[in-house]
């Protein structure tokens, strides 16, 4: 190599902000971003995507665009070779590569968490990427056209059932924005007037989003139950079958959906490097760099990043620990190359916001519990400042969204089979064109 070259693997949170501060502060060394898209994904907003409100380029971020300088390679990382200092990848048309690295920044994110729960894996969906979400929209657009087509008032009924498995932030959100949704394709069709859609959401804990507060709790409670939303706490999926589920206290649910929030696992990738792992991500010291390769660093969902502000624990898998953790692995591979000074991560949650649709939010900031329509204004206010673009594309279709009628077309780009459960197989294949 004739400079220093930084590779930092995968370009979400975590990633996209180490490379952006890279740019600034690396002190004239090669930086190449290694991730599958040419964009930084905002997945807070994906429920927006999902029901009708936001378009999905107003959530993607070109990576070329903000970028300035990087080297982008388009492909998924199969192989990390410690002691060459080199990664190996794929890219989209099946082509292998090696690139060498000075530093490496490990930031390849997460993926679905799956439970060996039968008929899981190959009936229900995940919520991660983009078209993920454009397959829900499209899913539950079709399953009430369906419904309206049929005269058989038991597959009616099932059509118009949705089960969302998991109440924390995702699948809370998902469920609060579909009901929304299909309410607006509910009232176009004056067939399934007798018979309103139908949401589940389940969770194993006692209670909706348990991660958080109780207040906050209670507000998304109250106003998913306002929605009709059949909250089962306590309950999950024992089997999943094409024609429903049978849940864990014995109910047989007859649907077609079945949205999986259950939670993240770390990439599958920190698994094969042969380290140190700890509750299955990477064991990273204060200064995020992995013990034994102190060329090597690793933030975000697949590291185990030390909570200096609660000693003895890990930072939980958030957006806002990964993005602040990538700036300080950047900072930190700076001062590295003697730009600037190394520094521990340290951070204490600023607080939480929770977008429940219409004009229902929750919100913590800064410890100050809100609900309703301030809510609304802080949870939307802190998505448009942590946008790294897009921001008045954004705002404009939120807009749009208050004064217009919401658009329930299926686009029909992506079928089932293009977005699976279980990403994971023995042998990587190549991405799809």
């Amino acid at each position: 190599m004739a400079r220093p070259r930084i590779v930092v693997v995968g370009a979400g949170f975590a990633g996209y902000h180490a490379a952006r501060t890279l740019c600034r502060s690396g002190g004239g060394a090669e930086i190449v971003v290694i991730n599958p898209t040419d964009y930084f994904l905002y997945l807070p907003l994906l429920p927006e995507v999902a029901a009708g409100l936001v378009e999905p380029r107003r959530i993607t971020v070109s990576l070329p665009q903000t970028l300035t300088g990087v080297r982008l390679i388009l492909a998924q990382v199969e192989e990390i070779d410690l002691g060459a200092r080199e990664v190996g990848w794929v890219d989209a048309e099946g082509r292998h590569g090696r690139t060498g690295y000075h530093r490496l920044i490990l930031a390849a994110g997460s993926v679905n968490k799956l439970l060996p729960i039968p008929g899981v894996a190959e009936h229900a969906h995940g919520f991660r990427s983009i078209p993920e979400a454009l397959y829900l929209r499209d899913h539950m657009t079709r399953q009430l056209e369906l419904a309206d087509a049929t005269d058989d008032g038991r597959e009616r009924a099932a059509r118009s059932t949705f089960v969302v498995v998991g109440a924390g932030y995702t699948g809370t959100e998902v469920a609060a924005q579909g009901v929304l949704y299909t309410d607006a394709l509910w009232r176009r069709h004056p067939r399934l007037r007798g018979s309103r859609p139908r949401w589940l959401l389940l969770d194993t804990a006692p209670r909706v989003l348990p991660e958080l507060a109780p207040r906050l709790s209670r507000t998304a409670d109250r106003v998913l139950r306002e929605r009709g939303v059949d909250l089962r706490m306590g309950v999950s999926v024992a089997e999943a079958t094409a024609d429903g589920v049978r849940l864990t206290d014995g109910e047989h649910v007859p649907t077609r959906s079945l949205i999986w929030c259950v939670g993240v696992r770390p990439d599958p990738l920190v698994a094969r490097l042969g380290l140190q792992l700890e509750r299955g991500r990477l064991a990273v010291d204060e200064y995020l760099a992995v013990p034994g390769h102190p060329e090597v660093y690793a933030c975000g969902d697949v590291a185990a990043v030390p909570d200096l502000t609660r000693p003895g624990q890990v930072t939980t898998m958030t957006a806002q620990h990964a993005q602040r953790q990538g700036v300080r692995a950047a900072r930190n591979v700076a001062a590295s190359y003697g730009s600037g000074k190394r520094r521990p991560y340290k951070h204490r949650d600023l607080g939480f916001v929770v977008d429940l649709g219409g004009r229902e939010a929750a919100a913590n900031p800064l410890g100050v519990p809100l609900a309703g329509l301030p809510a609304k204004a802080v949870t939307r206010g802190y998505h448009l400042l942590s946008l790294p673009g897009n921001r008045a594309r954004t705002a404009t279709d939120w807009l749009l969204e208050a004064v217009l009628p919401r658009q329930t077309t299926q686009l029909g780009l992506v079928r089932s089979p293009a977005v699976p459960l279980d990403t994971e197989s023995p042998e990587l294949p190549a991405l799809p064109h």
